[in-house]
């Protein structure tokens, strides 16, 4: 894993358009808050969108953040110098297939997606010649979903991972590094199959684990699900935040990282074990090793700044600047 040159979390305004015309297929949370910072800071020359729905599309163009929008993803591309896919992973084929006819010369093609490993598979076969395959994950989100969750902020001191394979185009990979450095990022650069494993641990067995928990609640009793709802706790409020996040995207997510899913499960499987044995026979030393220990990793994540930023905290960041 190396270290890109780029500053973390600047945020200054672009002197120039890295872009002259950004395309984004599909504007929900990622892709609308890509579009509106793009915008605040004077990324891209026009910003351009794709969705299938029309009460997507006419939700997204009443909230102003696109200058126009495309039912036709190849429209939507058309003439992009940059194209991003902020669309569910499952969608990545079709979509590749449908734009590839419409990509001009020297287009970068890159994407959201929180697994890497299946987008060279997915996306490169269909690409024509000269076109630049840059793979990206800005690891930024929320639970809501749509484009009315999306905000400008939302990537403001995050991390982006870039994932592009040996021999693609370097200047196509500084231009998106640039991008998301323009947005308030940090960015590195790892192998694809690096950057799963870690996200499996990192986001990808959290979300599981929230799905798992909040549904075991679901299937208790009418009564007790009440009161589990009525007496939540700080600690089942964050899993209901989480199991809230867009259901289509995590089957995808998990289908698309099985490998790497299953090998951390495991491992986390065996964990559970040990400390279900250790509650049962009342090893009280063995649990507060355990905790202490993991408490140390969550005053790093919290030292790192790489809690959620919600969008009320955006809107105080926003109004602090103006």
């Amino acid at each position: 894993m190396t270290s890109s040159s780029i500053e973390p979390g600047a945020t200054e305004a672009a002197a120039a358009p890295i872009f002259k015309r950004l395309a984004l297929l599909g504007i929900g949370l990622i892709g609308s808050s890509v579009a509106r910072a793009a915008r605040k800071h004077g990324l891209a020359g026009e910003i351009v969108g794709h969705s299938r729905r029309q009460e997507t599309r006419d939700e997204a163009m009443a909230l102003g953040f696109l200058d126009r929008i495309e039912a036709d993803p190849a429209a939507a591309v058309a003439g992009a110098d940059i194209v991003m896919i902020c669309a569910p992973m499952g969608a990545y084929e079709q979509l590749a297939r449908a734009i590839a006819p419409a990509l001009a010369p020297g287009a970068v093609v890159t994407d959201v997606g929180s697994v890497k490993g299946m987008v060279a598979k997915t996306i490169a076969p269909y690409l024509p010649a000269g076109v630049h395959l840059v793979p990206g994950h800005p690891i930024a989100g929320t639970e809501h979903s749509g484009p009315s969750a999306g905000f400008a902020e939302l990537f403001i001191d995050r991390w982006c991972v870039l994932t592009p394979e040996p021999g693609v185009d370097p200047q196509a990979v500084a231009k998106v590094e640039a991008l998301w450095r323009g947005m308030g990022m940090m960015v590195e650069k790892m192998t694809a199959e690096h950057h799963d494993r870690v996200l499996a641990i990192t986001s990808h067995i959290p979300h599981l684990i929230a799905y798992t928990i909040v549904g075991t609640a679901s299937d208790m009793e009418e009564a007790t699900q009440a009161e589990v709802i009525r007496f939540s706790a700080g600690g089942f409020r964050d899993f209901t935040r989480i199991a809230g996040s867009d259901p289509v995207m995590w089957r995808d997510v998990f289908l698309t990282n099985k490998d790497a899913v299953l090998e951390v499960l495991q491992q986390f499987t065996e964990d559970l074990v040990r400390l279900q044995r250790a509650i049962r026979r009342g090893e009280g030393d063995t649990l507060q090793s355990w905790f202490t220990r993991t408490r140390a990793i969550r005053r790093g994540v919290v030292d790192a700044h790489q809690e959620e930023m919600e969008p009320e905290k955006a809107a105080r960041l926003t109004k602090e600047e103006d």
